[in-house]
């Protein structure tokens, strides 16, 4: 049982947040309600949701001792490109949500630790303004829209932008039934009366948000009329433009005319990581969307060491869905991941104190990642593999 009086810290100095959990106990007093139930929620009973952390609780080290490992080695090689940390940024919608120029803080925090930052379709800002950041690896995130010309334009501008990678995301063709986060809105994108006002009661991020106006989401505008480029008819523009037949037959056209790497998101399965190379894809990520679309999905633990045995140098393998500690990424590096997406852990950051915030949130994973590799006996990332493991039963 946890020790009587034992909380997380919640307050504003992010000195003082010594884990992902404290950060998020710092978004969680600086956003109002609905806004905490966009970031947190998953689909329907929430069981995926809850899996995809159970998953490392079911996962054990099986640490060397007297290996002399000294200082471990975190860098590693994606997509042929030395990288400094196996981490890359998820896309991640609607973060203006949580701080005002949300994507760009995000964007720059990566850029100065030096991982990948993967932007969103739907991020409040276009792919040309967060291009222009200094020292970014820059990725795009693409929704397949039912016009295929609008999806081909979006595509050629990420493509002239400067976007190394196409990360196509595969699992969001029906809209995931967010149960709890609808019940805080009356239509649309209108929050209910309780929720407006909550909002008194969190000033700071009024001032930072709403005072200013929510931007719409920039990657979008240029198709819609000027009289619907709101946040709110965009968000629901968006949604409704999704294409629902998504095939593969998409991610092959999308290979004849995207020049850079190709990556299938939302693999859940061997044989799916399968076709995703036989379409020409470069790199795969085995996801279920942070619990946020299909509830009973398994955890992307579950599956991620078949499509390894299967896949593993084919394919660029990357894993996401509940990574908040140093120790799930390296449990999900041994399992056969090439490097992990986190998305919620950089979004508390984000929340808690904007780039700042997303800086510590990386500084805490990359601690946590080196520590628990020297514990393990490690001194690289290539070196980690499933010995350093046993799965227990729950």
């Amino acid at each position: 049982m946890p020790l009587a009086g034992r909380r997380h810290y919640s307050g504003r100095n992010l000195s003082r947040a010594v884990t992902i959990a404290d950060l998020q106990g710092m978004a969680h007093r600086n956003l109002p309600a609905f806004v905490r139930e966009y970031l947190e929620g998953g689909a329907e009973n929430e069981q995926t949701l809850r899996r995809n952390r159970d998953a490392f609780s079911n996962i054990e080290f099986r640490p060397s001792t007297l290996t002399g490992v000294g200082a471990p080695d975190l860098s590693t090689t994606l997509f042929g490109t030395p990288m400094r940390l196996p981490l890359v940024i998820a896309p991640t919608g609607f973060n203006a949500l949580l701080r005002f120029e949300g994507d760009r803080l995000l964007a720059q925090a990566a850029a100065k630790a030096g991982v990948v930052f993967t932007q969103s379709t739907v991020s409040n800002e276009r792919f040309e303004a967060l291009a222009a950041v200094p020292d970014l690896t820059h990725w795009m995130q693409l929704y397949v829209f039912r016009s295929q010309a609008f999806m081909d334009e979006l595509v050629a501008r990420a493509q002239a932008a400067g976007c190394q990678a196409l990360m196509v995301t595969t699992d969001a063709a029906t809209f995931g039934n967010r149960e709890w986060d609808r019940r805080n809105y009356r239509s649309g994108m209108n929050p209910t009366i309780r929720n407006k006002l909550d909002i008194l009661f969190h000033p700071r991020w009024a001032l930072s948000v709403m005072a200013r106006g929510i931007p719409a989401f920039g990657n979008l505008l240029d198709f819609l009329p000027p009289d619907q480029q709101s946040f709110a008819r965009t968000a629901i523009w968006s949604r409704e433009q999704i294409e629902p037949h998504l095939h593969w037959s998409h991610i092959q056209h999308l290979r004849r005319i995207w020049k850079g790497l190709l990556i299938v998101k939302g693999i859940l399965s061997a044989p799916d990581a399968q076709r995703a190379a036989d379409a020409g894809a470069d790199g795969i990520v085995v996801s279920n969307h942070g619990g946020r679309q299909l509830d009973g999905a398994p955890s992307p633990m579950a599956v991620l060491p078949d499509i390894a045995d299967r896949l593993k140098g084919q394919l660029v393998i990357l894993a996401d869905s509940g990574i908040l500690r140093g120790t799930d990424i390296v449990k999900t590096l041994a399992m056969g991941a090439d490097a992990v997406m986190t998305g919620r852990a950089t979004l508390y950051g984000l929340a808690a104190g904007g780039e700042a915030g997303v800086a510590r949130a990386l500084a805490i994973l990359e601690e946590e990642t080196r520590r628990t590799m020297a514990l393990l006996g490690c001194r690289s990332v290539a070196d980690l593999n499933r010995d350093h493991l046993r799965t227990v039963r729950p």
